[in-house]
């Protein structure tokens, strides 16, 4: 619904806003995490494309918890729809174009006002928020017909492993960014979901 919606914002271009959502349905990414994405940030581990989410000095833009800074590895969707060329082709430091900086230092704050206006437009309830592409990541994982461990989950999504023993702790060292990467393609959509979005 939210994906062939028809898009009026002035203050965002409408294929930004279907990257940045393609980006957070395909990755359980938070909106602040997205739009500071630098093309620094978008590197092959192990062979992978991942995305970096950690703190910029530059900036001060930092991650919302400790967990937060982590690696997610790049969804064949995303790889599919064009995402790694935007490393070359976008201007400035930035991955993903078209978004600017409030007063306040916010990037990309206009896509979430547009993002909300959009869904009272198309009378989404109000507890439907940016945030809920994580919730539906987290969801969608944990239901997931596939061998996936929870803290494979919780590392992809930066949030504290649940339970924290010695032994969970000893183990979180050892996720591979294989692991991620299968994680990270057990999320799936019905076709017609994004079947109209490149980038």
């Amino acid at each position: 619904m939210l994906a062939s919606a028809p898009w009026h914002s002035t203050s965002v271009s409408e294929q930004t806003f279907r990257l940045v959502t393609l980006i957070a349905a395909y990755s359980g990414m938070r909106l602040g995490e997205i739009c500071t994405l630098r093309k620094e940030d978008l590197q092959n581990i192990d062979g992978i494309p991942c995305f970096l989410i950690r703190p910029h000095t530059e900036t001060g833009w930092a991650t919302k918890t400790e967990t937060g800074t982590r690696m997610v590895p790049v969804h064949s969707k995303l790889i599919e729809a064009g995402l790694l060329a935007l490393k070359k082709t976008t201007d400035g430091p930035y991955l993903v174009p078209g978004l600017e900086t409030s007063k306040q230092g916010v990037r990309g704050a206009a896509l979430g006002r547009a993002f909300s206006l959009l869904k009272t437009r198309i009378g989404l309830p109000a507890e439907i928020t940016f945030h809920s592409f994580r919730h539906t990541v987290s969801t969608r994982l944990r239901n997931a017909d596939a061998n996936i461990r929870e803290v494979w989950i919780d590392r992809l999504l930066g949030h504290e492993a649940t339970h924290k023993s010695q032994g969970t702790t000893t183990y979180l060292t050892g996720i591979t960014t294989a692991n991620l990467s299968q994680t990270i393609e057990a999320i799936s959509y019905p076709q017609t979901a994004f079947a109209s979005v490149t980038i």
